[in-house]
């Protein structure tokens, strides 16, 4: 059963991380397209980068601690790259460069969005055997103890 947690928990994870990386890119987009001042721009921008890393972080760790090693290690890159990026403190968009570097930014985030897309598929490639194999071992029960863990706690 924890198992089975650790990878639904992954699999909401993976899912904001998308919606964020995605809602930034919306914004470049608008942005690009004139919808957006290059201030509002990046203020909404800036605003989603710090909660990004810290899920990006609980990530790793809960791979880490539930021992999903494949997960951890493919994750630990971006994780790298998160905290080398906010130690050096370029994590934030300065609104008076934001059009010189808004193709760089833009080609950042869709490589960011396919790395999550892909590990957020994995999450889900893992969790769906694992949500088998206990329903087929017990039905009545694991429904049971699924509905009394999610109500519960």
């Amino acid at each position: 059963m924890g198992d089975l947690m650790s990878w639904l928990l992954s699999f909401f994870f993976h899912g904001s991380l998308v919606g964020l990386i995605g809602y930034q890119l919306m914004c470049l987009a608008d942005l690009e397209f004139d919808y957006l001042n290059p201030y509002d721009s990046s203020s909404r921008i800036n605003r989603v980068i710090l909660p990004e890393f810290i899920i990006q972080g609980v990530l790793c760790l809960i791979h880490l601690v539930t021992g999903h090693w494949f997960m951890f290690l493919v994750s630990l890159p971006y994780l790298y790259y998160n905290v080398r990026l906010y130690m050096r403190r370029q994590h934030l968009l300065d609104v008076t460069e934001i059009f010189n570097q808004l193709n760089w930014e833009k080609q950042l985030r869709i490589f960011k969005l396919v790395h999550l897309i892909l590990l957020l598929t994995t999450s889900i490639f893992c969790a769906v055997p694992i949500c088998f194999s206990m329903l087929d071992s017990h039905p009545i029960v694991f429904t049971q103890n699924l509905m009394s863990y999610l109500i519960c706690k």
